[in-house]
């Protein structure tokens, strides 16, 4: 079942005998099982009628023992086992999955892997549980994704601040939600988060990040782009190299696509370039007329000689530091 659906039946009362919550993305297992432990069941029918087990500690018969029991002066009753990935007999749940207590919510929370649902263990849990497979997202998914958390939040976001977010923190999203609940305590219900807000409240520089550099490169800015690679090379745990070579890489790779899908409509032109939104595309044009296909494909072969440079292939690894090969490979790039 859908996330936003299992989270909207919980909240109207709808509530399902067992929950089978597994995949590699952690964070939409955690929101999902963190609503059952804290909203189901009332504070004073807690201490009575919810139990929580860690897999690496329990075994079958103390999760049966526990999910077998009537609720007292409560309609139902929560058990929850988080971790179950480390269970070691989980599948021997088998006879209580096939026929579960209408009044216990059983919630397995099976983390950081799918399960695989091919023994007989796995189709009860098909027929009888609310399964959620938590998928991770990919990068371009992101921003798209903190613009609908932050709705939540009665907050706005511009593309750029979005796209910043997701450049930086990455596709773990309980990092994300956690910098997105900074903004939400510090700023008023109906603000448009901006990079000023970004920098602010999460401590992103919002002139000196790694979209402000394409931007440079893009242009041919020769003093702008030296002075945000030597604000990277001061602060190398902050812009390390792998992860700047990796996004460059990724900003190239559609300036150079874009030439050969200039003419296709705009939607088709986004979808080719893996883009979310037309914003950025008026950059990458002018950055196309900068590095034509050549330039683009030689900006992109000297990324991948840098890439390996950085991994200590083809230069004395005690030779240059990171910063002194930030700063010459952004200078071969502009000339």
């Amino acid at each position: 079942m859908d996330f936003n659906q299992i989270l909207r039946d919980l909240k109207a009362g709808k509530v399902h005998p067992i929950y089978f919550l597994h995949g590699e993305e952690p964070y939409f297992i955690d929101v999902v099982s963190d609503y059952i432990e804290d909203e189901v069941l009332s504070d004073g029918e807690k201490a009575f009628n919810q139990t929580v087990f860690y897999g690496k500690e329990v075994s079958h018969l103390a999760v049966l023992d526990a999910a077998r029991r009537y609720p007292m002066m409560a309609e139902r009753q929560v058990v929850v086992i988080k971790e179950a990935q480390e269970m070691k007999s989980l599948a021997d749940l088998l006879t209580y999955v096939e026929k579960p207590m209408p009044t216990t919510l059983l919630a397995i929370c099976y983390k950081h892997k799918k399960y695989n649902f091919n023994s007989r263990f796995g189709k009860a849990l098909q027929k009888q549980a609310v399964v959620l497979e938590s998928k991770p997202l990919y990068e371009n998914q992101v921003p798209d994704w903190i613009h609908t958390y932050l709705k939540g939040k009665k907050l706005t976001i511009t593309p750029r601040a979005a796209e910043l977010v997701a450049e930086y923190l990455g596709t773990a999203l309980a990092k994300v939600a956690n910098e997105m609940d900074k903004l939400a305590i510090n700023l008023a219900p109906g603000t448009e988060v901006n990079e000023q807000h970004i920098e602010a409240h999460i401590g992103i520089s919002k002139d000196y990040n790694i979209f402000e550099l394409q931007k440079a490169l893009g242009q041919r800015d020769i003093l702008k782009a030296n002075r945000i690679v030597n604000y990277f090379a001061d602060n190398p745990k902050k812009n390390p190299l792998p992860v700047l070579i990796g996004s460059l890489y990724s900003y190239f790779s559609k300036v150079y696509q874009l030439h050969f899908a200039k003419n296709l409509p705009e939607k088709e032109l986004l979808s080719t370039l893996q883009m979310r939104s037309a914003f950025f595309l008026k950059e990458y044009r002018a950055a196309a007329r900068n590095f034509p296909p050549e330039k683009a494909e030689k900006a992109i072969t000297l990324l991948k000689e840098y890439d390996l440079k950085s991994k200590g292939v083809g230069y004395n690894s005690t030779g240059k530091p990171e910063g002194d090969l930030m700063k010459e490979m952004v200078w071969r790039l502009l000339h």
